[in-house]
């Protein structure tokens, strides 16, 4: 960026690069190789889950104030994110188990099962079953789930827009009626049908992500208890998680 005056906003400056590049802290002692790869992998993907949350937050709003088209431009961004995410596993497998094991140890009993971004990604976009603000590890992370527990998801205002197109979705058989009106006719609704289908995407790459993620912790651990207390089978359990399920059963109808 050329020279740079003293206290004039600089690339380093205005990114804060001093304090990012100081976060890296390995807690191995003689340090294992693998260790910085981890915390950087893991850092990054904290950065991209908070940018998700930020843009589904956008869609969410942009939704109740029925701006479809830009609502559609950032569910592409999240889905943009999402491959990457996928796509930065492969960067931690070139890690082999045996390195890893150098620094496992340490990181007991940390876990990104205690993840509150991820978890807010979820509740965000809709999966939200009674009670969920219960799985944070601290009182801090129960609080903001329990605050996002509490305001609009995505599907919130993707119904609410199918209502403002006199699409009915106040209960089961009426939501039901409402989808396949909407799949069946959607030449009627095409910026509603195109953006059902933007959900349906985005609920595939997250479900993605977590099967890869899943193959990428078996590699590392095998059958072993994950250094939080959670390992590859529960992991495995977390796999039929969908956000919109009605989009889901919708196929079978059609």
């Amino acid at each position: 960026m050329g020279r740079v005056e003293e206290g004039a906003l600089s690339y380093g400056s205005y990114l804060r690069l001093p304090e990012v590049l100081d976060l890296q802290t390995l807690l191995s002692n003689p340090p294992a190789h693998d260790e910085l790869l981890f915390i950087v992998v893991h850092q990054a993907y904290e950065l991209w889950f908070k940018e998700m949350v930020f843009e589904l937050e956008s869609v969410r709003d942009l939704l109740f104030e029925r701006n479809v088209p830009r609502a559609r431009h950032f569910m592409a961004r999240v889905h943009a994110i999402e491959r990457l995410m996928r796509e930065q596993i492969e960067v931690l497998e070139t890690m082999d188990p045996q390195d890893f094991l150098e620094f496992r140890s340490n990181l007991n009993p940390a876990s990104g099962f205690q993840s509150i971004q991820f978890r807010e990604i979820e509740v965000l976009s809709g999966f939200r079953p009674e009670g969920y603000e219960k799985m944070a590890e601290d009182e801090e992370g129960r609080a903001i789930l329990a605050r996002r527990m509490a305001e609009p998801s995505v599907w919130d205002a993707f119904r609410d827009l199918l209502e403002h197109h006199g699409l009915p979705m106040s209960d089961p058989r009426q939501q039901r009626t409402s989808l396949l009106k909407l799949a069946r006719d959607r030449d009627a609704y095409p910026e509603v049908w195109y953006l059902a289908e933007d959900l349906v995407v985005h609920d595939e790459l997250f479900a993605l992500w977590r099967s890869r993620h899943v193959m990428m912790v078996e590699r590392q651990i095998g059958a072993k208890t994950g250094t939080g207390g959670s390992g590859v089978e529960y992991l495995r359990t977390t796999l039929e998680k969908k956000f919109y399920p009605e989009l889901w059963g919708l196929r079978s109808e059609l």
